[in-house]
């Protein structure tokens, strides 16, 4: 399976990464920013995307609406510190398969991956 993983941060993408082994997403692709994801996931297939809200140049939920319009049906889950419960309901609604609120524990992450695939919890 091959996974994008967009936050403008290194550190938290290294660890995103290293979370999605634990349910075996070996093949990622890195980008900082919405605009790079959007760049990408246009470019290429993906069977995920993870996907920080607060990025330079475009925003997650601007890059997410963007793929949604696009026609985009690739699952997404927002990795984000937008704890608020509108926020939330913002990204459901804008096409986001679910939600995770940094900070978070690999097993948090790996769960919700696995709900977004629609894989069983173990």
């Amino acid at each position: 399976m091959k996974a994008l993983v967009v936050d403008d941060s290194l550190t938290i993408r290294r660890i995103v990464i290293k979370a999605l082994g634990l349910v075996g997403i070996n093949e990622t692709v890195e980008a900082a920013d919405g605009t790079e994801a959007v760049k990408a996931a246009s470019e290429g297939s993906f069977d995920l995307i993870l996907l920080d809200w607060n990025m330079p140049k475009m925003t997650g939920i601007d890059a997410l609406r963007t793929l949604r319009q696009a026609g985009n049906k690739t699952p997404v889950v927002m990795v984000t510190t937008e704890a608020e419960k509108s926020r939330v309901l913002e990204a459901i609604k804008t096409g986001a398969n679910d939600y995770l609120i940094k900070p978070f524990s690999p097993e948090q992450l790996a769960a919700k991956v696995k709900n977004a695939l629609g894989v069983p919890a173990s």
